[in-house]
């Protein structure tokens, strides 16, 4: 995600040279890249213009303090105003009102509603709320039964509804039921079409009128950049959204949805979705994402994720393991691979790390987590000490552990490979290699120390 605009913006900090302040002259060819970067990002141009002129007076004058350098106090400012640009903090769900608390989605038709419908489930089952969800779109085939799945995934409750029944009846007895039975919120979901069209709008705006809902959230494709944020827009005008959802911004998204948003609708982003998983949801944080963008990772997420996902206790072991100077051996491998399988894959950790410690990685050898199976399979063909010293595997032994596991030698070669990385990471990650990256960083961002 974003990697052109991170490259782009990357380069500001070689291009500004000398003086203990920022001024006009200095700036100049850096503002002309910052621009550039958002427009190749598919930003929308009013936004362009609007944000290059709050960085031009935010800049101007600022100074230059210890040992920064022009192009990391301009990055500092850069970053400030990313976070403006996108909503300054995080816009929670407003769900403070007597249950149950009715949640409208809205969004085209391969927005990923449905998907998302789940996820939110997912994400509001674990602040402890029983959910109840329901569809309202007679209209697509299948579209009932995919939400019931959806649902039985997420664990959570279904109203069913059936085709040849009105939208608004089948919102009517979705809410009666979800009042008998103590929900504390019930998610509906609306039906999508392939553009905006009339009899669409009127029917969303009388299930809206119909329901009062404490939220309407508008779901919107990342990867449509420009487009998604104009379709937001003329459903901000006819519907009372309250905030918008981004999917699929682990594609190939070039940040222009995210950035021209709030700008367009006036409305936040409250969420991201990312990968097909029901745990694929996180609350959109403006701060965190303009780190992101400026290839600073995004640290703080990164370990929310671990609190939810890792098993601490075996987090523990492993560093007490690599502390005491034991070393990261192979069975300690497949623990990882399955430990970032549950955080959504090699790519999802590396998109939050800092563009200096993710760039010395390969991301082609470690992404792809369908092959976690198979990798266990390799590792369990190995003998225990194997696994402890994998400098012993040469020829012979590869050809032994590969007919034990059903594979080709070449598949050991590349396990073996992946695991030498690990081991670089691991290695990166230790003593003060990370301590001294940071510390370049220091001064660039508000609140570090």
């Amino acid at each position: 995600m974003l990697n052109n605009l991170t490259a782009r913006l990357a380069k500001i900090v070689k291009t500004i040279r000398g003086e203990a302040r920022l001024t006009e002259a200095n700036v100049q060819e850096a503002l002309r890249e910052v621009r550039i970067a958002l427009l190749e990002a598919d930003v929308a141009l009013p936004v362009v213009k609007h944000f290059i002129e709050q960085l031009r007076q935010a800049a101007l004058g600022q100074e230059v303090i210890g040992s920064l350098t022009p192009g990391q106090a301009l990055i500092g400012v850069v970053h400030r105003e990313l976070t403006q640009l996108m909503g300054q903090a995080n816009a929670g769900l407003n769900l403070a009102v007597t249950p149950p608390a009715v949640i409208l989605m809205a969004g085209l038709q391969g927005s990923g509603k449905t998907t998302t419908v789940g996820k939110l489930s997912v994400f509001l089952k674990q602040q402890k709320k029983k959910v109840l969800v329901v569809s309202c779109d007679v209209y697509r085939p299948a579209a009932i039964e995919q939400l019931k799945t959806v649902a039985a995934q997420a664990g959570v409750d279904f109203f069913a509804s059936h085709q040849d029944e009105k939208p608004a009846a089948i919102a009517n007895q979705a809410l009666e039921h979800a009042r008998r039975h103590y929900c504390d919120v019930i998610i509906v979901d609306t039906a999508g079409r392939l553009a905006i069209d009339e009899p669409m709008m009127q029917e969303i705006a009388a299930l809206h009128a119909q329901l009062q809902p404490a939220e309407t959230l508008f779901v919107v494709d990342a990867m449509q950049g420009q487009d998604a944020v104009n379709v937001a827009h003329a459903f901000n005008q006819r519907l009372p959204l309250t905030g918008v959802v981004l999917t699929k911004l682990d594609g190939d998204s070039r940040g222009g949805a995210a950035l021209s948003v709030l700008h367009v609708t006036g409305q936040p982003i409250k969420f991201v979705g990312t990968g097909e998983k029901l745990t694929g949801l996180e609350p959109f944080h403006p701060e965190r994402m303009a780190s992101r963008i400026l290839g600073m990772g995004d640290i703080l997420s990164l370990v929310e994720e671990a609190h939810k996902q890792v098993d601490l206790e075996q987090a523990q072991k492993l560093v007490h393991k690599v502390r005491k100077g034991k070393g990261f051996d192979l069975e300690d491998f497949k623990q990882q691979l399955q430990q970032m399988n549950k955080m959504g894959g090699m790519a999802s950790l590396m998109d939050k790390l800092p563009a200096q410690l993710a760039g010395q990685i390969n991301p082609a050898q470690l992404q792809d987590t369908k092959q976690l199976a198979r990798i266990e399979g390799i590792i369990n063909s190995m003998t225990q000490k194997e696994r402890t010293s994998p400098e012993l595997i040469k020829a012979t032994r590869k050809r032994r552990i590969a007919a034990g596991a059903g594979v080709q030698v070449q598949e050991v070669n590349r396990l073996l490979k992946q695991f030498e990385q690990m081991q670089q990471m691991m290695k990166m990650m230790q003593g003060g290699n990370l301590r001294r990256m940071m510390g370049n960083m220091k001064g660039m961002l508000p609140g570090m120390r």
